[in-house]
């Protein structure tokens, strides 16, 4: 076998959530992308939040999940969620990474209570 050959290089999937677009019920919200599912047996190595407009609640969490409740990023009130980047639990390490066991369409978890406003985009890199 030559050298690269059967070896996949790493991508990037972005997926965003607008609460003008996708509202902001207690409930789990697929995130909207371009980039299609991430395929089976990928490994999610690391990643980001980019935050455009802040997340408004009362009382209300968000979590981000690929293959469990909350790998991305555990549930977090809206002051996890202001203006700018912010880290993700996989952080290029073999412990935080995460393998997907079927096709996965990262989704965000609505829980507590409604968001009123909110914009982000999240940004995974897997192989």
């Amino acid at each position: 076998m030559s050298i690269g050959e059967g070896i996949r290089g790493e991508k990037c999937w972005a997926g965003e959530y607008d609460f003008a677009l996708d509202g902001g019920a207690v409930s789990t919200i697929v995130l909207r992308s371009q980039d299609g599912p991430i395929p089976l047996g990928s490994v999610i190595t690391r990643g980001y939040v980019d935050v455009q407009t802040a997340c408004a609640s009362a009382t209300g969490t968000i979590a981000l999940n690929s293959e469990a409740a909350g790998d991305i990023v555990v549930a977090a009130g809206q002051a996890s969620y202001t203006l700018g980047r912010k880290s993700i639990i996989p952080a290029a390490t073999g412990a935080t990474a995460i393998k997907t066991t079927a096709e996965r369409k990262p989704a965000m978890a609505i829980a507590t209570a409604v968001f009123t406003a909110g914009k982000f985009t999240l940004v995974l890199f897997y192989r």
